[in-house]
C-alpha cells in the first residue's frame, strides 16, 4: 500500500469554494480502483494549508486516477482557487517482520504487549 500526500494553499476567503470541490474529488474517488481510504485536513496554525492524504493498493493506481479526466476536470477547477501548484508526494510504508503495513505494526506491537 501507499499514501498519498497532496498540499494545497488556498486563496484568501475561497476556503468554501475549495472545500466543496475537495468533498467533490473524495466523492469520485471512492468509485476508484485501489482506492482504500482519505482524509482532508487543514492546518490550524495556517488556515491556507489544506492537506489530502489517501491510502491506495500501489503507485500505479494512484497514478492512473491523478491523471484521468474525471479528476483532471475537477482539479482545472481547483487551480484557481489556490496560489501555487499542488504539490503531491507517495510514501510507501516502512516493512518490519513481515508486516504488510503501518497498522499491522501497530497491532502487532499491541499484541506483543499483553503476552509480556
Amino acid at each position: 500500500m501507499v499514501r498519498i500526500i497532496i498540499e494545497r494553499r488556498c486563496q484568501p476567503n475561497r476556503e468554501i469554494k475549495l472545500q466543496s470541490l475537495l468533498m467533490d474529488l473524495r466523492t469520485k474517488v471512492m468509485r476508484q480502483r485501489g482506492y482504500v481510504s482519505g482524509e482532508t485536513l487543514r492546518s490550524v496554525d495556517d488556515p491556507s494549508l489544506w492537506v489530502v492524504i489517501s491510502t491506495w493498493l500501489n503507485a500505479d493506481l494512484w497514478r492512473a486516477w491523478e491523471i484521468s479526466p474525471e479528476r483532471q476536470e475537477l482539479i482545472s477547477e481547483i487551480d484557481p482557487l489556490i496560489i501555487a501548484p499542488e504539490k503531491v508526494s507517495i510514501f510507501t510504508f516502512v516493512r518490519q517482520a513481515g508486516a504488510e503495513s503501518a497498522h499491522t505494526i501497530d497491532r502487532q506491537s499491541e499484541l506483543a504487549a499483553h503476552i509480556s
